[in-house]
């Protein structure tokens, strides 16, 4: 269910919040519910939205700025006004697909490093909207991705910890100012 938090979808000079970048500690710790759905948490939902879209993201999670707090902001069309970004606040995984496929993966805590990611093609998350209201949704293709890196984030998991080419990682993240020794291999 798209969200109902309007914010103008531009580049900011100065985001509201600060991005986290891979090797900062505040990365890899887990994040905590949210307790009560209220003013504070839609103006951090609405906050995390300008950050994204000031840095040409399409998804942001909490933790990524420093918030340890279950929130999720989604957009995969930030260029169409018209589109209502999609807030996840809680989400829980209810179901994933035994299907995977591999795609590309990037990361606005991890500028300039794309890799390949295996993940479910499908997912079901519940999760509660900006108004504290329940909410269920199955995503699949670029949707369901974006959902599981988010909640990847939630609980101190950073993409490349899913990169299997342990070959061209290193490389890539050196490339980009980046330690391969902050990187923690998720099974």
């Amino acid at each position: 269910m798209p969200s109902e938090i309007a914010v103008e979808k531009k580049k900011l000079k100065n985001p509201p919040l600060k991005l986290h970048y891979l090797g900062d500690r505040v990365l890899r710790q887990p994040a905590k519910r949210v307790a009560k759905v209220d003013d504070e948490v839609r103006k951090i939902a609405r906050e995390m939205l300008q950050t994204m879209y000031s840095n040409d993201g399409i998804g942001l999670a909490a933790p990524q700025v420093g918030i340890h707090k279950q929130i999720i902001v989604i957009d995969l069309e930030p260029d169409k006004p018209e589109n209502q970004p999609l807030i996840l606040i809680n989400p829980m995984i209810k179901k994933v697909s035994q299907e995977t496929c591999v795609d590309q993966e990037g990361c606005l805590s991890i500028p300039g490093v794309y890799m390949d990611v295996k993940r479910p093609v499908t997912v079901e998350v519940a999760y509660k909207d900006e108004y504290g209201r329940p909410q269920t949704l199955k995503a699949t293709d670029l949707l369901g991705r974006c959902i599981l890196h988010e909640i990847d984030h939630l609980n101190g998991v950073v993409f490349v910890d899913r990169v299997e080419n342990t070959f061209s990682l290193p490389q890539e993240l050196s490339k980009n100012g980046f330690s391969y020794q902050a990187v923690k291999p998720v099974a």
